[in-house]
């Protein structure tokens, strides 16, 4: 845990799985404030990230882009400090020599939700085209459910056990994000 004036070098820490041997994002992490780090499978920092509730932030980010979630880094604070959590991150990235892809040309993928309108199938472009405002939503929702069943499944494949559940209003508007 970090008091003001202490910030651990990022190669101080060790790597924790991000996913346990249940297939699931570490528990002791809900509610935790802090700084995490997240390295794909050769262990090649992706993102630095902070969060009001770590876990919460992991889970967000495994389902947005579980392709580069293998490993973490984690520093843990007692209270809610942006001042501290961001000279935590920037020191962090700093170190790196570089800043990672989620921090820059990809932080729309690792932050935000997940847009289906890019995934759609030219059939779908065309019928979305074709078709009124009313048209649009439904067909927007049919994709979310596709892209959310191809998700899941791959979510299944990298071994996740734990309960995911994509807010159901956000799928109209051609969105998927966590409930």
């Amino acid at each position: 845990m970090t008091t003001p004036t202490e910030i651990p070098p990022l190669n101080s820490l060790d790597y924790i799985p991000y996913l346990d041997e249940n297939g699931k994002i570490p528990e002791s992490l809900q509610g935790q404030i802090g700084v995490y780090a997240i390295f794909n499978q050769e262990k090649i920092l992706q993102y630095v990230g902070y969060s009001r509730d770590i876990y919460l932030g992991l889970k967000q980010h495994f389902i947005r882009q579980n392709q580069g979630c293998y490993w973490l880094k984690i520093e843990t604070i007692t209270r809610p400090s942006r001042t501290i959590l961001e000279t935590i991150k920037a020191a962090w990235i700093a170190e790196n020599g570089s800043i990672p892809l989620g921090n820059s040309q990809d932080e729309v993928l690792w932050n935000h939700p997940i847009s289906v309108k890019p995934l759609m199938t030219d059939e779908e472009q065309i019928a979305y085209q074709q078709t009124d405002e009313i048209g649009q939503e439904k067909l927007l929702k049919q994709v979310s459910r596709r892209v959310e069943e191809q998700i899941l499944a791959e979510l299944k494949m990298r071994g996740l056990q734990e309960e995911i559940r994509f807010n159901p209003k956000l799928k109209s508007k051609g969105l998927l994000d966590l409930k």
